[in-house]
């Protein structure tokens, strides 16, 4: 497993640079007024679909892995 540790911070690179852009890459349904309480009628609820849901779906799983890795590389090291 020690042959692993030095290849962690790269794969978390990696996964973090990627969870960036699919998250960058999704549409963004909610316009700054809404952020600081202004009304927002167009911020209703709608079905993801097709790519998107895609894209949503990646998104998660990159931060569930990127979560695991980091949580792989302390019990590695012995933290």
């Amino acid at each position: 497993m020690s042959s692993i540790l030095p290849l962690l911070p790269y794969v978390q690179v990696l996964l973090a640079a990627l969870l960036i852009v699919a998250i960058l890459l999704q549409q963004r349904g909610a316009s700054l007024g809404g952020a600081f309480g202004g009304d927002n009628f167009s911020a209703a609820f709608y079905t993801r679909r097709g790519p998107e849901l895609l894209l949503f779906r990646a998104s998660i799983v990159l931060a569930i892995a990127l979560v695991g890795s980091v949580a792989s590389q302390f019990v590695f090291a012995g933290m």
